[in-house]
């Protein structure tokens, strides 16, 4: 009968043991399958926002757009990317440091007259001098216009004139940019894509005092308009092709030269 006992009890023991283990399994495979599910719902948040901001920042947004892209969600307000190492085919902004270049944009709706500081820009003005002495504005098109109540922006020099830019092309840091967000009328910046370094070849002008949300770090603001700002102001009159605030403008624009001394 003893005999009989113990067996009874080890088998028992053995039965708890091996429901405990299997208890176990079943936690181990339920976090597992818990762990994978947030995983991937994280990922799909982080795409949706690393969408979001390369088409919203591929160029100069709109206000509404930067609305939209505010309240989306994973998009959160952070501090300004460290600016990596420019590529050598990016001038050195100590060719411009300190200088003043004036000169004018040529263009089909008449000559725009022009500054840019290299005091207060260097890399960014050091980059655009290089550019118009090559010629690489002749034949770009002013490809993108802004008409919207709180920013009104004409912008310029994307390499193809579909307002993608040049992946070879990208540099950095953004500089000169105003802490409260207005960009005076007459303002020549640099557009940009989502990440502080990504500055490449173009511009925009803005023809009205606007806002322009900082949240990602701002534009930089590497000079002025001199002369013209009313052929700007005409050609925004004139609205944007098929109507709406951000666009192909209505009345076509195309750069003859940038020259600059």
């Amino acid at each position: 009968m003893a005999v009989d006992r113990r067996g009874r009890e080890m088998r028992r023991h053995i039965s708890q043991i091996e429901a405990r283990r299997e208890l176990e399994r079943a936690q181990e495979k339920r976090r597992r399958k818990d762990s994978t599910t947030a995983g991937i719902a994280a990922a799909a948040v982080l795409a949706i926002a690393f969408a979001l901001q390369v088409f919203w920042f591929s160029s100069n947004p709109t206000a509404a757009q930067m609305d939209v892209l505010d309240e989306a969600p994973g998009v959160v307000e952070t501090a300004p990317a460290e600016p990596t190492a420019n590529s050598s085919n990016i001038p050195d902004p100590s060719s411009a440091a300190g200088k003043v270049f004036t000169g004018t944009l040529a263009t089909s709706v008449g000559d725009i007259g022009v500054q840019l500081d290299g005091s207060k820009a260097p890399q960014a003005v050091a980059v655009f001098t290089s550019l118009a002495q090559e010629g690489f504005f002749e034949g770009k098109t002013c490809h993108r216009l802004t008409t919207a109540e709180t920013m009104g922006v004409l912008q310029c020099g994307s390499l193809n004139g579909d307002g993608a830019g040049d992946p070879n092309y990208q540099w950095g840091p953004v500089e000169n940019t105003p802490e409260d967000g207005v960009y005076p009328a007459g303002t020549i910046a640099v557009a940009r894509g989502a990440a502080t370094d990504s500055n490449g070849t173009q511009f925009f002008i803005v023809y009205r005092d606007s806002r322009i949300p900082q949240n990602t770090g701002g534009y930089t603001i590497m000079g002025s308009v001199t002369s013209g700002l009313d052929l700007v102001r005409q050609v925004a009159e004139a609205g944007v092709q098929g109507g709406g605030e951000d666009g192909a403008p209505a009345t076509p624009v195309t750069i003859d030269s940038l020259t600059l001394q």
